[in-house]
């Protein structure tokens, strides 16, 4: 009992630190952009907030082993890959690079997937924030941290890339993802034919018909723009989130996955219905 309550009073305190320390940065980053105008947007966002707080801190304390434990036999299931030692003498910084590129390039596929009928009441709860910050990194419902786990821990596991490559794909691609969550008006210029940008994601959590089944990637658009999905008209300036039934508390959002209803294919065809 004293070990499993020291497990998830350490998992509590990495939530708290995932919150807290990236705070200051996009609390300042809010300031610069919005003026005085932040004020007004705290007030509409903290419903949001609160319910993505809630998601992080009841996986922290019930699904974290599950993840963890999905991650260690992914890594064991593909150890048997004979080119592990192609990696050895290539430069730090160029298999980091090459685990984020397959990273996020596995993670464009497995966004598309969970788009799909069968994964995307898994999905949804993300997509179901009306009022989108850095916060919605953390908006995931576990059944959608497993199919990450599985999916883009597969694709760079079976490279037989080495652990740093491993951690620098997760660690770029989150706190990127963190980023490009944020409400921020920026497209990037020419460089957001290269890069995510906090527009370019903005627009694939449109509710609007010309945004549906666009940007799927997390840092290079060039995947998007490879497979005729990128579209950046400008700032995303529509109404964000779904037209699923799932309620708009934590509970309700949490079991919506469980709910027969919620694959039924005309409420799939439905999904998210296009404003106007």
């Amino acid at each position: 009992m004293s070990s499993l309550f020291a497990y998830s009073l350490a998992q509590l305190i990495y939530a708290a630190r995932s919150l807290v320390e990236p705070l200051p940065f996009f609390v300042l980053l809010a300031a610069l952009t919005k003026g005085r105008a932040i004020f007004r947007d705290v007030r509409a966002t903290l419903s949001e907030a609160r319910i993505a707080i809630l998601i992080l801190v009841s996986e922290a304390l019930l699904f974290a082993p599950i993840l963890v434990a999905s991650a260690i036999l992914i890594e064991r299931l593909f150890a048997w890959v004979p080119w592990r030692d192609f990696w050895t003498g290539w430069p730090l910084w160029a298999v980091a690079l090459v685990g984020v590129l397959v990273g996020d390039f596995a993670g464009y596929w497995r966004h598309r997937l969970e788009h799909s009928e069968l994964l995307w009441p898994s999905h949804a709860i993300h997509h179901s924030d009306t009022a989108m910050t850095w916060l919605a990194i953390f908006r995931f419902h576990p059944i959608n941290r497993l199919s990450t786990v599985f999916l883009d821990g597969a694709a760079i596991a079976v490279l037989g890339l080495p652990p740093y490559a491993i951690i620098a794909n997760s660690a770029v691609r989150h706190f990127y993802g963190a980023f490009i969550h944020a409400d921020l008006p920026w497209t990037y210029g020419h460089l957001g034919r290269i890069f995510v940008s906090p527009a370019m994601h903005r627009w694939h959590h449109a509710k609007d018909k010309a945004a549906f089944n666009t940007n799927y990637a997390t840092v290079f658009s060039m995947i998007d723009i490879i497979f005729g999905t990128y579209r950046v008209p400008g700032p995303c300036d529509v109404p964000l989130g779904v037209s699923d039934d799932m309620g708009s508390g934590f509970i309700g959002q949490y079991v919506y996955p469980f709910r027969p209803r919620s694959y039924a294919p005309v409420r799939r065809a439905r999904r998210r219905k296009i404003i106007g």
